[in-house]
């Protein structure tokens, strides 16, 4: 059965005595589907907002004011590794094999998790890296400083040391700190958008790509954080004021695309909420969306853990309270990409120059499957088997190797026997000649 899972982080002590809550849990797996429920939790965490990363095999925690990352195996429930650094981390993201963290000082830290390579930039941000968004091809970093960097992921990992690393694009049109980040996964240059926060009351849709605004938000109130529906039709904002935001950019007056009324520089003030936080919940500090982008997730200060239906745009539901501030939610994936390798453990950063080995495990054969090995794997005779069969009948017998050898063998001997009597006609006419003459 299809199951779909999101992981929720909480920082800060215990709000109550809750003796029904895992003593010193940090982190919590729940799966939503077929039914709700907690599935695995990690000890010894507190990961604030933006610090918490999850991969198929293993969740990164960055620690609360600290330089640490806390790694956790999920196959073996417990703590893996715990990985120092030489800054503050203040956010981190992951990229297949690749984690990035940004740093109190506002510096770029990558670190392969299958080789311990680890690359650091110089201080691009004149403030703390406060969010970053990923993709296979660029990297968003959002600061305090209000400037957004767009890198390229590709350059970021050259593994020639005396390179340079700089920005492609600075986009610096917020006025305050930026808050949250959220990019889609269109890799065509066009089309392909991410969405900023700030501490300015307004959301921008970004080309970020070709460093260009295309939608500046306003909101009443600072917005907390954000997300976008997995198809980039629609963002969801929370804000201070407890409110939740739905935007629809392709709606009848569309926000983007050939169909805007307005031109890009125009800014749009949204006002009207779809939904409000209970009081005692307090404003949704992260969010998250499912893999269909029909139910939002949000986590609350007060260790509330509430359902949106968006579909129905009904109230919310509560499904579990952690007795903590929750401050991070993030969606596993029930359809993920295959991939040819999974890391089993993790290898530490090793700042400096030296040969590396890439350790992993193959998740899949070296080679590709056969025609026998996918009948196999098939329920009842596969469809191409049965249009060959078909097709067989269908079509008149062709010799076999057999009968084509032997065809071969019988022209060989015809041959023979035609020059055998080729040469006796030829007898024969020359003796008829001789015995003409002597008549």
């Amino acid at each position: 059965m299809l199951t779909e899972s999101y992981f929720v982080s909480v920082a800060g002590s215990p709000l109550s005595n809750n003796t029904a809550i895992v003593k010193d849990a940090g982190i919590y797996e729940h799966t939503l589907h077929p039914s709700h429920s907690t599935t695995a939790t990690f000890k010894k965490s507190s990961a604030p907002r933006n610090c918490l990363a999850v991969s198929s095999t293993h969740v990164f925690a960055a620690q609360e004011e600290k330089s640490t990352v806390h790694v956790y195996s999920r196959a073996k429930g417990n703590q893996e590794a715990l990985v120092t650094f030489q800054e503050r981390i203040q956010s981190i993201a992951l990229q297949d094999d690749v984690l990035f963290l940004g740093t109190q000082e506002g510096r770029l830290i990558i670190w392969e998790i299958c080789t311990g390579r680890q690359v650091t930039t110089s201080a691009c941000h004149v403030q703390a890296v406060t969010c970053i968004a990923a993709t296979p091809f660029h990297l968003i970093t959002g600061s305090d400083d209000a400037n957004i960097h767009v890198w390229s992921v590709p350059r970021l990992l050259e593994l020639d040391s005396t390179i340079e690393h700089e920005p492609l694009e600075t986009l610096s049109n917020h006025r305050a700190a930026i808050t949250s980040l959220a990019v889609g996964q269109s890799v065509n240059p066009d089309t392909n958008i991410c969405v900023s926060a700030s501490k300015d009351k307004s959301c921008i849709i970004w080309n970020y790509q070709l460093g260009i605004a295309l939608r500046t938000l306003l909101f009443p109130s600072s917005p907390l954080c954000l997300c976008l529906d997995p198809c980039a039709r629609a963002i969801y904002v929370s804000s201070e004021d407890g409110s939740l935001y739905a935007i629809d950019l392709f709606a009848d007056k569309a926000l983007l695309g050939p169909q805007s009324a307005e031109e890009s520089s125009t800014a749009v003030q949204v006002s009207s909420a779809f939904g409000a936080t209970p009081q005692e919940a307090g404003p949704a500090s992260c969010m998250a969306l499912s893999y269909d982008g029909t139910i939002l997730i949000s986590g609350h200060p007060r260790g509330q853990i509430l359902r949106w239906d968006l579909s129905s745009r009904a109230g919310s539901t509560e499904l579990a309270n952690v007795n903590a501030s929750v401050t991070n939610v993030t969606f596993i994936s029930p359809l993920p990409s295959p991939r040819p390798t999974k890391p089993v453990a993790v290898v530490k950063p090793f700042l400096g120059s030296r040969s590396y080995n890439f350790t992993s495990q193959l998740d899949s054969d070296m080679v590709g499957d056969t025609r026998f090995s996918k009948m196999l794997k098939s329920n009842g005779i596969p469809q191409d088997a049965l249009e060959q069969a078909i097709l067989a009948f269908q079509s008149p017998a062709e010799d076999t190797v057999g009968d084509q050898a032997l065809r071969k063998e019988n022209e060989e001997l015809w041959e023979v026997i035609n020059e055998q009597r080729a040469l006796q006609q030829k007898t024969l006419q020359k003796y008829l000649g001789v015995k003409t003459t002597k008549a």
